[in-house]
């Protein structure tokens, strides 16, 4: 008994004379950056790389060790499956803000991000959408949304502009999927199209659900369009021209953003050679740090990155870097952060207008040759 406790008193020793040599280390801060976006169901692919995004300016950023003044901070992803439901959208927002996540990169689609800002809003955690693009996202007042794309607006209004005085078609034709995001893309683009004084032969719709097609494009057929605008997302956009090869049509076909990927050209087959799409931004090669991320992507997740990846991870940049300069990782100091921001990313300079959309936002047109998406031009979306 006298050996147990006197090896027990030189174990109290050794604990204590452990305790003087190494005090107690500060815990790290743990800062939570939310992102909303699809992770299952027809849009997973996109919801995918967003994260990808998000998560990889999480790493490079805790590789760098930041520091808030004197205290350690590291970043951590808090990611919800928002499913493209504007339902599960508003609940998984409220899960976010319940999580106490600082700001949020997302969701993806316009008609998710509508009501889910709201929730973040009225918590006062600001979110910066790397793809939702419909205008009315941040023309409500909201003070706390950030928009780092262009705006249907701007970018569909490109579109409809083009389609007149371009491609110089006299008789146009739109079909959409009645989405917030599909919708809103035809809207602008009709409203293009009749200021530059195109005529609009046809108003064709369907829902982001169907896989055919065909009543619609019959119906734009008689009406003798030569070019169709489409409305909604890449694996609906690649059925719509494949089933126009199938009923003979000739018609011209145009996208507006979300179209120009690969799943477009998987769906489409062969029928894809030659269709066209507006998309947000400059092309990723033509950027002078755009290889390297695409590299960096790669090489970290095994895949190519998507239209949406560079857009998330800017916006995930541009927030650490705003917070690193406030000093604080609470909401209310980086929207007024973000307000004032001035920021060199992937995609191209970042500032954003009173509205929380970019100030020198732009477009490139984007055509399908030997079976792969070119870059054609590239303008100010203003």
């Amino acid at each position: 008994m006298k050996n147990l406790g006197a090896t027990a008193n030189k174990v109290l020793a050794i604990a204590a004379l452990t305790l003087i040599v190494h005090p107690a280390v500060h815990a790290e801060e743990i800062v939570k950056i939310g992102v909303s976006g699809p992770l299952t169901g027809g849009s997973a692919a996109s919801g995918k790389d967003i994260e990808n995004g998000v998560r990889l300016a999480i790493d490079e950023a805790n590789a760098q060790h930041p520091m808030f003044g004197k205290e350690a901070v590291k970043f951590v992803i808090d990611s919800v499956d928002d499913q493209g439901d504007p339902r599960v959208g508003v609940q998984v927002a409220q899960k976010l803000v319940d999580d106490g996540v600082s700001m949020v990169v997302g969701p993806y689609n316009s008609g998710v991000c509508l009501p889910a800002s709201q929730v973040l809003a009225s918590a006062g955690v600001p979110l910066i959408t790397p793809a939702a693009t419909n205008p009315q996202i941040t023309l409500r007042g909201l003070k706390t949304v950030f928009r780092i794309i262009p705006t249907d607006a701007q970018n569909a209004g490109i579109a409809g502009k083009y389609a007149v005085t371009v491609t110089k078609a006299k008789r146009i034709a739109v079909l959409d999927d009645r989405t917030a995001f599909g919708q809103g893309e035809a809207e602008e683009f009709v409203k293009a199209v009749k200021a530059a004084g195109g005529q609009i032969v046809d108003q064709e719709y369907t829902n982001d659900k169907a896989v055919d097609f065909r009543a619609q494009l019959t119906n734009i057929k008689s009406a003798n369009a030569d070019l169709v605008f489409f409305g909604g997302l890449d694996d609906q956009a690649g059925l719509v021209v494949k089933q126009m090869k199938q009923l003979g049509m000739r018609t011209q076909f145009l996208g507006g953003g979300a179209v120009a990927d690969t799943v477009f050209t998987k769906v489409a087959g062969a029928s894809a050679e030659g269709a066209m799409a507006w998309e947000y931004g400059r092309p990723l090669t033509e950027l002078p740090h755009g290889a390297e991320f695409a590299d960096k992507y790669k090489n970290k997740f095994g895949i190519a990155n998507l239209t949406y990846s560079p857009f998330a991870y800017d916006a995930t940049w541009l927030a650490i870097e705003a917070m690193k300069k406030a000093g604080s990782a609470k909401p209310a100091a980086l929207v007024a952060g973000l307000d004032s921001t001035n920021y060199a990313g992937i995609t191209g300079n970042i500032a954003f207008d009173a509205h929380g959309d970019l100030k020198n936002p732009s477009s490139t047109l984007y055509q399908v040759k030997n079976g792969d998406w070119q870059p054609v031009t590239t303008t100010s979306a203003h």
